[in-house]
């Protein structure tokens, strides 16, 4: 029997939360819902979830807020964010602080499906550090290059 692998979705939509958890359900995974970051944080310090969809924008902050604090907790897990805005700054910034990838919300069932897969294949791997180290790793590299 194989364990099931928890996926969180992260929205205060409450239309887009449910849409997302039903396009997950689809994928063989286990949906977690939350509609707030608190909320979010909660349960992912009790659990081990293996992918998480953030909304860019959620009541009570936003997907840096979210990735700031998973890196401060030290909590190990892939955020995909997902955002109506298709802003290329936005996308290199995310990743920047440590998103797996971004997706266009509202999220097609064929980007979700590919998210998992990839976040699946990437679990079969050593987990990188998140957010605290990585972004610690820019800033050494961008300060060693302005000097050289």
């Amino acid at each position: 029997m194989t364990v099931p692998w928890e996926v969180m979705v992260i929205s205060s939509d409450l239309e887009n939360r449910q849409d997302l958890v039903h396009i997950l359900q689809e994928q063989e995974v286990d949906p977690i819902s939350a509609p707030s970051m608190t909320e979010a944080l909660t349960l992912l310090k009790n659990n081990l979830i293996g992918l998480v969809f953030c909304d860019a924008h959620l009541s009570d902050g936003s997907y840096r807020d979210f990735l700031s604090s998973v890196g401060l907790l030290k909590i190990r897990c892939r955020v995909v964010v997902t955002s109506r805005e298709a802003d290329w700054d936005e996308f290199l910034e995310a990743t920047r602080l440590g998103a797996f990838d971004v997706i266009a919300a509202p999220c097609r069932p064929t980007d979700v499906e590919w998210m998992v897969i990839q976040a699946k294949r990437d679990a079969r791997s050593p987990m990188v550090e998140h957010v605290a180290s990585s972004a610690a790793a820019t800033e050494r590299s961008r300060a060693a290059s302005q000097g050289a």
